[in-house]
């Protein structure tokens, strides 16, 4: 039988909203030139389904003109540090206090700019602004005077190089770095209107904690009735859904909880009906699952040296039933040095490495929701114990597998 036309059309139809909207999810500005152009395209078709979605279930606005579609996202959990900014090198290195002091006046030099801009004007720029007492209090110092300083503002602009911000005219930031050259860009002056994502501008916040400063920052309007609260909750439980790898019930407030209960399967099949992802529902949360493995950025297991140790941690990690003190952690990496290090690189076997090769395994476990920092130590989380291993069978040739219990 041949499937109706109509059947056709909604299948593709559908088929492109969960692309456009998966290309959203994955980067949240795109451009209309570059390598994702046809990504772009596809939800500036759509724009207004895409809209309607965000808004209704995510609260989060969705900006679309014809050089860029920004989807502006605020987290689920403001404060949360496991995801950092990242260099665009393969090394992917986190950034650095500095870094982001860095980036905000980076950003705000540009805006005060013209729509050309030399590295070497901005970085005078830059260092004007570092001159501020309130920064100097705060222990930030930038005068170019040191290499990792100019490394540090070439790492700023390659990111912002790589948002679409700056478009690179001619020259090389290596070559600025060392001091044998400048280089030229162009400004993107509506890309870098739209990276600003908060509910009120940095400048009216009067907090100063950080988590109270990141809170007002995404403050939401007045709720002063029921169906604001309950529209605030669903938004505050799908963004936590689409963006956090696990959504652990004892993180959720009681009011979050009851609503999760009741809403659970309504929450979820929208998400699925928009992204494909396929919630994994357990006693302690709910992962969604991305059947694909794309839309994530940080993955596990990974292949090399630290991606090997941070699956032998994370398989030791699942057996503890306290915390494990992080020094245990090093000595534990001392030990499969000698058992796994030929499968290592040369600098993960040299002795005083066990430090930062622990440090990032812990920032990959704890960014997939897989551990949790204590005073005690490091707790595993329930979803880590899948990672754990099970005792050793060993069969006699042709015996029969033994059998699971049913639950």
């Amino acid at each position: 039988m041949t499937t109706p036309l109509t059947e056709v059309l909604e299948g593709q139809h559908a088929a492109e909203i969960r692309r456009a909207s998966r290309a959203l999810l994955k980067e949240p500005l795109l451009l209309a030139h570059g390598a994702r152009t046809d990504e772009f395209r596809l939800v500036r078709r759509h724009a207004t389904e895409l809209r309607d979605w965000f808004d209704r279930n995510t609260g989060w606005p969705l900006q679309i003109d014809t050089e860029s579609a920004r989807l502006r996202k605020i987290p689920g959990t403001p404060a949360d540090a496991t995801h950092p900014a990242r260099e665009t090198s393969r090394a992917a290195a986190p950034f650095s206090r500095r870094r982001y002091v860095l980036l905000c006046l980076t950003l705000a030099a540009l805006e005060r700019g013209e729509s050309q801009i030399a590295l070497g004007r901005l970085a005078e720029q830059v260092v004007v602004d570092t001159s501020d007492p309130q920064l100097a209090a705060a222990g930030i110092e930038f005068t170019l005077e040191r290499r990792d300083e100019r490394l540090d503002l070439a790492a700023v602009v390659k990111v912002l190089l790589h948002l679409g911000v700056l478009r690179r005219v001619a020259g090389d930031e290596d070559a600025y770095v060392s001091g044998a050259g400048d280089v030229l860009y162009d400004v993107e002056r509506r890309v870098l209107a739209g990276l600003l994502a908060t509910r009120r501008g940095p400048s009216l916040v009067q907090a100063a904690a950080f988590e109270e400063r990141m809170s007002e920052l995404a403050v939401e309007t007045a709720l002063e009735s029921d169906e604001l609260r309950f529209r605030a909750t669903r938004h505050r439980l799908t963004r936590r859904l689409l963006d956090d790898p696990v959504l652990y019930y004892d993180e959720l407030s009681d009011a979050e909880l009851a609503y999760l209960t009741r809403q659970r399967a309504f929450l979820t099949s929208r998400i699925t009906e928009l992204t494909g992802l396929v919630a994994e529902v357990r006693a302690e949360g709910i992962a969604m699952v991305d059947p694909l493995d794309d839309l994530t950025d940080v993955r596990m297991p990974e292949q090399g040296t630290h991606g090997h140790i941070t699956l032998l941690l994370a398989e030791h990690l699942a057996t503890a039933s306290t915390p494990v003190p992080v020094t245990e952690l090093r000595r534990r990496v001392r030990e499969l040095a000698t058992e796994h290090g030929g499968f290592w690189s040369k600098s993960a076997r040299e002795p005083g490495a066990e430090p930062e090769l622990v440090e990032q395994a812990l920032m990959k476990l704890a960014s997939l929701g897989l551990i949790a920092r204590t005073s005690e130590g490091i707790a595993p989380r329930p979803a880590l114990a899948r990672y754990a291993v099970g005792e050793t069978v060993v069969l006699e040739a042709g015996a029969a597998a033994p059998r699971k219990a049913k639950k």
